[in-house]
């Protein structure tokens, strides 16, 4: 029956691979359990409540990506935009978290609509195919770039990042740290033996390390520090907080807010979601064989549509957006290739809102290695860059795009970049037959953007 449902021997896959991939994915991601409640609490909400919203809207997302798209692709709250509604439209703006939310739910309206009379599609489209690869290449660094902050390496300094210092707090940080460095290489070298499950095998085997090394006492436990016990226990989550917020986005006083106001925080969250949605699928399908000649997804449309339902979804329960995972290119990395993983991804996160102190006791220098891993696989696509004299016009846009990401700290910047910069340099250089009156129109309303957002 999974043959037939998922044609998993059509995309080149069994089902134990896709199990595997899901499990990966899922291991990758889970850390978002931890962080999202974190961040949003210091909104207000209750933390455990936008643990079970956001485990459940991660369910609900990826089934719907699993049934009706057939992807490897797994959705959960992005980070980035849930530090945008903590910190700049409640902290910052003074808005109410519940105006927030209403503000997300919206936001997935007009995605659903947006993706029906195939707006969104046509955006994928328009995006040139050199484009479409940097942005697989920019995704793989911006990718392990969190990997190596997840994993305590990269830290702040004058220079803005720097490498951590192992021998300071070196019973929490730097140890942390130095598993990471080990546990990379465990994966590398599992990785290029062509060992089976290589990424997920190198989660688990960084993680027993770290619990060895809190049993013999080298990795000492500070909560307060953010250095919690690295084994998992047992326990229930009480699932009637979800009543903190469940359907509260629909309690809000629209009066105390301004109709202008809640419209640009909505096109706020309109346009980094939509954006870094695109470069999300754009990158991972690439790198999972997915695209066509032509770089078009075949199933980009019911891809969109469950990413939108999942956003408004997700805002009932009480989450912030809820979008496709980046993390997905990890179970794509040892073979996901269809809706299975993406189905197995799913099961784990409904799984984790039972079980979540389980879940959430994976480190976070556990799951930095396969980030860091996952980033060199898809930098591999950079082999795909035309960077002849022929091809400069596309090939700088390219570059901008690939930087853009990990510098800027975000997908949606990066794309941006690269399409502004594409449409002016071929236009200058003669070669404005090349460019689609769609990436016209996306040049002039990121230029609005930046100016007006």
């Amino acid at each position: 029956m999974l043959e037939k449902f998922f044609k998993l021997s059509e995309h080149g896959t069994d089902v134990k691979t896709e199990v595997m991939a899901g499990i990966t994915t899922f291991m990758t991601m889970a850390y978002i359990l931890a962080v999202n409640p974190s961040l949003l609490g210091d909104a207000g909400m209750d933390t455990t409540a936008v643990l079970i919203a956001t485990a459940l809207a991660s369910f609900l997302g990826t089934l719907c990506m699993a049934l009706l798209a057939n992807l490897p692709f797994a959705l959960s709250a992005g980070m980035g935009l849930n530090a945008y509604l903590a910190y700049t439209v409640v902290l910052g703006y003074g808005y109410s978290w519940q105006v927030a939310l209403l503000a997300v739910f919206v936001e997935g309206l007009i995605f659903i609509l947006l993706s029906l009379v195939n707006i969104r599609e046509a955006i994928f489209n328009a995006i040139p195919m050199n484009l479409k690869k940097g942005v697989s290449v920019g995704i793989g660094l911006f990718i392990a770039f969190i990997g190596l902050q997840n994993a305590g390496l990269s830290v702040d300094s004058s220079t803005l990042v720097t490498l951590t210092s192992f021998t300071e707090d070196f019973h929490t940080a730097g140890l942390c740290a130095l598993l990471a460095v080990i546990g990379l290489f465990i994966t590398a070298i599992l990785y290029t033996r062509h060992v089976k499950g290589a990424i997920l095998l190198g989660i688990i085997i960084t993680w027993i390390l770290g619990m060895l090394c809190q049993v013999t006492g080298l990795y000492t436990v500070d909560v307060e520090a953010g250095y919690y016990s690295l084994f998992p226990t047992l326990g229930i989550t009480d699932y009637s907080k979800l009543g903190e917020t469940f359907g509260q986005c629909f309690h809000v006083d629209m009066s105390a807010v301004g109709i202008v106001n809640f419209l640009v925080v909505v096109l706020s969250f309109l346009f980094v979601d939509i954006f870094d949605t695109l470069g999300t699928l754009i990158g991972v399908s690439a790198k999972a064989g997915r695209l066509d000649e032509d770089g078009r997804l075949a199933e980009i449309k019911p891809a969109l549509l469950s990413d939108a339902i999942a956003t408004s979804a997700g805002a009932v329960l009480g989450t912030s957006t809820t979008t496709t995972f980046v993390e997905s290119a990890s179970g794509v990395a040892v073979g996901g290739r269809t809706g299975l993983t993406a189905l197995v991804t799913a099961i784990l996160f409904l799984v984790a809102s039972l079980f979540a102190p389980i879940f959430t006791a994976i480190p976070s220098f556990a799951t930095a290695p396969a980030l860091i891993m996952v980033g060199f696989l898809m930098f591999s696509s950079v082999t795909d860059i035309h960077f002849d004299d022929n091809s400069l016009a596309d090939a700088i846009p390219t570059y901008l795009c690939i930087i853009a990401m990990p510098l800027f700290y975000s997908i949606s910047e990066g794309i941006c970049l690269g399409i502004i910069s594409y449409v002016i340099l071929n236009v200058a250089t003669g070669k404005a037959k090349k460019v689609t009156p769609l990436m016209y129109v996306l040049t002039v309303l990121f230029i609005l953007k930046y100016i007006f957002l």
